[in-house]
């Protein structure tokens, strides 16, 4: 059995970053020849198999041909005289086209390695253009490799505009958008995964909702960047450094989503563009399949954000009321602690203000705090019933975080 060592191990070993995951190719195998040696079969739509010790998969070398449009409309030939060249001409990028042999010899036939040391990211042939699901993965390793300098080749980016141009870009389903989006907001730089499809003309057609963004102004007192597209990105930006879940990023990212269906007379204002966003997430979020998880926090920031940045003002009651809408008083259930961080990426998400404090954050949490420690047990014993123990509950949390509140101004005023 002739076997090589392909893809992301090779590319990651050579950068000296951690191998997660090894994949391999076989040459001059069939199907029945491999289970007759113990592997498991496990691909759909080529064959793969899994390694009877191991569980490793290994895949059997293989040609594909354009049948259709979109990402699955293609022809796999895995006879046994497909070569280790072939299989890797048929590969995205040149630098996942390389393999290593059982003794550690490296097989480049594209320019791999050096497109590693040029810190380059090209594709291998003009095949790339079959396969619309290569535009999100190559703005994924924008998102992965960029904070390492790597770069898009330009005539790789002319490409990706070409197949957009072609409509391949329309075949995307949604189900292979949200997972290659999940993948790209746990990278280190998520943001260069949305500019990298802006810069090929794919983010209209993936991701309407941000592509809307762009071109649209803000109060340049408030954000020195003006655009509402580059202020999300700097958001964006703002929470891979403050928290690496991808439920604090996506927030964050869908958090101005109101803005971009402002009337162009009210510009640069966005009058009620929190209420406005929710109607657009909604929709963003049934069109992608967005798990509940991930919309209920989006919802809660799209929602209070503006709440969050002037927190010192609020009304008691609407403090109260903003806190038990995250759930700040049933710990188990609570959103509070992942929507501070994504309002804090907003703050800071503007031109000049990445370093700036976000006191407002410990303020909640102290509101927070002092809204849940009040005594509730004499209301719940008592005579009310019904929404008057709720209503009850209400004022008593109002008064806690009153007193929280004086209490916090005078600290504050006495260390200044």
């Amino acid at each position: 059995m002739e076997i090589y060592l392909v893809g992301g191990a090779v590319r990651d070993s050579l950068l000296s970053l951690p191998v997660e995951e090894r994949d391999w190719v076989v040459i001059g195998e069939t199907t029945e020849s491999m289970m007759r040696q113990g592997f498991r079969p496990v691909g759909k739509d080529f064959p793969v198999f899994l390694h009877p010790y191991s569980h490793e998969e290994y895949a059997l070398a293989r040609t594909e041909r354009k049948t259709a449009p979109g990402y699955k409309g293609f022809a796999v030939d895995a006879a046994p005289d497909v070569t280790l060249e072939q299989d890797l001409l048929r590969r995205d990028l040149t630098i996942n086209a390389m393999a290593l042999t059982p003794e550690g010899r490296l097989v480049d036939p594209y320019g791999g390695r050096a497109d590693l040391e040029k810190r380059i990211l090209r594709h291998v042939s003009p095949a790339f253009a079959e396969d619309p699901v290569r535009i999100l993965r190559i703005a994924r390793f924008a998102a992965r490799y960029r904070s390492l300098g790597f770069t898009i080749a330009p005539e790789t980016n002319a490409l990706m505009k070409q197949m957009v141009a072609a409509g391949e870009a329309d075949f995307l389903v949604p189900e292979r958008v949200w997972a290659e989006l999940i993948k790209a907001l746990k990278e280190p730089c998520p943001a260069a995964f949305f500019q990298t499809l802006k810069d090929c003309d794919a983010l209209a057609a993936v991701f309407p909702e941000i592509d809307r963004l762009f071109g649209v102004p803000q109060p340049e007192k408030h954000h020195p960047e003006i655009d509402t597209g580059v202020h999300t990105l700097l958001c964006l930006k703002q929470a891979a450094l403050l928290s690496d879940k991808p439920i604090v990023r996506f927030a964050a990212l869908t958090h101005d989503l109101g803005k971009g269906v402002t009337p162009k007379e009210n510009w640069p204002h966005h009058y009620d563009h929190e209420q406005k966003g929710l109607d657009v997430l909604e929709v963003m979020c049934v069109r992608l399949r967005v798990p509940n998880a991930y919309k209920a926090l989006a919802m809660q920031v799209a929602r209070f954000h503006t709440h969050c940045h002037k927190a010192f003002e609020l009304r008691p009651g609407t403090l109260t009321d903003t806190l038990a809408a995250l759930g700040a008083f049933k710990p188990r259930h609570s959103l509070l602690e992942d929507f501070l961080l994504a309002c804090e990426a907003d703050a800071r998400g503007r031109t000049g203000f990445e370093n700036r404090p976000y006191p407002q954050a410990d303020f909640i949490r102290g509101a927070a705090k002092a809204g849940a420690a009040a005594d509730t047990a004499p209301i719940l014993n008592g005579n009310l019933n019904g929404p008057e123990i709720g209503k009850a509950i209400r004022r008593l949390r109002i008064e806690a975080i009153n007193d929280f509140s004086k209490q916090w101004l005078q600290e504050s005023l006495s260390q200044q």
